[in-house]
């Protein structure tokens, strides 16, 4: 091609020249390009301009860069987030907690519950592992396990307090002379007094009991083996409210989380009811049904009277009984001021027992307790504490509709957040801004006013009060 017929090309035909696929372009061999370069320069050149018109050569580079850059900072944040995944799962792998369970026949599924809310928690049950996060005790575990439980880390947790059963024992409840609980004997050793109260009470009825809170039955003083060991005879509170006629008793659950200072959860979410299979009146004395709350309770479902709040409305047993009450006129929250009064004191007054328990360990701060009060209400709305269950039942095996109650409280124990996701500032613990800015406070820590304030602050007091805080903003119900 000479450069006269290069002329002669319109723009129309360069253009078709250029957009022409490179697969229908004849190749050229060395020679014929060589020659073509030498002998048509001008062509070339002015073929180039024309094309650099058209086509802006110098925004096409940019904008190639300008692609080439964002691919290859699409590639970097591509990589980044393979890395990120790659190390969340190596981390979830090698930091995933771990429980292990401590108690007879856990086979038989009575802590299924348990089980269920610690797996959706991200626990993991490692039996084998030195460096568990969290022991679950069915039983009581510091007698067998004390060398192991008195060498705890940090972030390990126990679900008991060592010395709680001061609480939970049933006969030391009884006979603590604490309000709110019907006056018990402890036998043989309180054998004349409770003589000496029935002669003062003749119309009083008693039944004798034992930890086990078994074979439970009314009997009158003659009737009452005062010589039996292990034993204790506690009033019997006659006259209890009946709902559709049947006796029942009312189970509160509670979490100590502190002791020293101590610290009281009660769950207020709901509360569970448990109703005597047969119905109150004629009243006799040797039908158990009558009276004892059993593992074969009537539950609150079938008691025909709750059956429209619980059934109909939907309500939980806590509330079905409220609206119940107030159906009849009643006022059901002078029940549940009772229930909380009743638990303060009797953990208050405990407290310095279970203090001195923990000075055998090395901490303090591992500990916590999970136990349900049952009480009883007589006619009146006044209420008796019974017991408090160390270990309360969690299985949901014979009472299915229980579960929900169960994983609540059990998500309310377990269920807040981890440490490094509650960061805990000391503005969130500053206290008594008027008495921290005083001359007294300012100057001098000896008064126990100054006690809490941050430059009063010693480190273990700033946990406590650190632990206190977070448990606060998730303590749920």
């Amino acid at each position: 091609m000479c450069e006269r017929e290069i002329n002669k090309l319109g723009t129309e035909e360069i253009n078709k020249v250029v957009d022409r696929p490179l697969t229908e372009q004849k190749p050229l061999n060395k020679e014929e390009l060589i020659s073509e370069n030498i002998s048509n320069r001008k062509s070339i050149i002015q073929y180039l301009v024309k094309s650099y018109e058209k086509y802006n050569i110098l925004s096409i580079l940019v904008a190639i860069i300008s692609i080439l850059t964002i691919l290859i900072i699409a590639v970097d944040e591509c990589r980044q987030c393979f890395i990120k995944l790659e190390n969340k799962a190596l981390t979830d792998h090698e930091f995933l907690k771990k429980f292990w369970v401590y108690g007879k026949n856990v086979e038989s599924g009575y802590l299924k519950e348990v089980f269920t809310v610690l797996d959706r928690l991200g626990y993991r049950n490692d039996p084998n592992s030195t460096d568990w996060d969290l022991l679950w005790a069915h039983d009581y575990p510091f007698r067998k396990l004390y060398q192991k439980l008195n060498n705890l880390k940090p972030h390990q947790k126990v679900n008991h307090f060592p010395g709680c059963g001061y609480i939970t024992n049933k006969v030391d409840l009884a006979t603590s002379g604490l309000k709110y609980i019907p006056p018990a004997f402890k036998l043989p050793v309180h054998k004349d007094k409770l003589l000496e109260y029935s002669k003062k009470y003749p119309n009083v009825s008693f039944v004798q009991k034992n930890n086990d809170h078994r074979n439970i039955k009314i009997q009158k003083i003659d009737e009452i083996d005062l010589d039996s060991e292990g034993t204790f005879v506690q009033e019997y509170v006659d006259k209890p409210l009946l709902v559709n006629g049947h006796k029942f008793d009312i189970g509160i659950y509670t979490v100590i989380t502190s002791v020293d200072p101590l610290r009281i959860y009660i769950y207020n979410g709901e509360a569970l009811l448990r109703f005597c299979p047969v119905k109150y009146y004629p009243f006799d004395p040797e039908n158990l049904d009558k009276y004892v709350v059993g593992d074969d309770y009537l539950p609150t479902w079938e008691v025909p009277a709750l059956d429209y709040y619980y059934n109909e409305l939907g309500f939980g047993m806590r509330d079905s009984l409220n609206a119940y009450l107030q159906a009849q006129g009643k006022n059901p929250a002078v029940i549940w001021e009772q229930i909380e009064d009743s638990i303060r004191t009797v953990i208050i007054a405990k407290e310095p027992l279970i203090t001195d328990v923990l000075k055998r360990f090395k901490s303090k701060r591992n500990f916590f307790e999970m136990m349900r009060f049952d009480f009883v209400l007589d006619e009146n709305l006044k209420i008796y504490l019974l017991e408090a269950n160390m270990s309360p039942n969690l299985s949901s095996a014979h009472f299915p509709p229980n579960r929900l109650l169960y994983q609540q409280v059990l998500y309310n124990i377990l269920g807040s957040k981890s440490e490094e996701e509650m960061l805990v500032s000391d503005k969130n613990i500053a206290s008594f801004p008027k008495k921290c800015n005083s001359n007294l406070c300012r100057t001098s820590c000896v008064s126990p006013d100054c006690q809490l304030c941050k430059p009063c602050l010693s480190p273990e007091t700033r946990q406590y009060l650190v632990q206190a805080f977070k448990e606060h903003l998730h303590r749920g119900d």
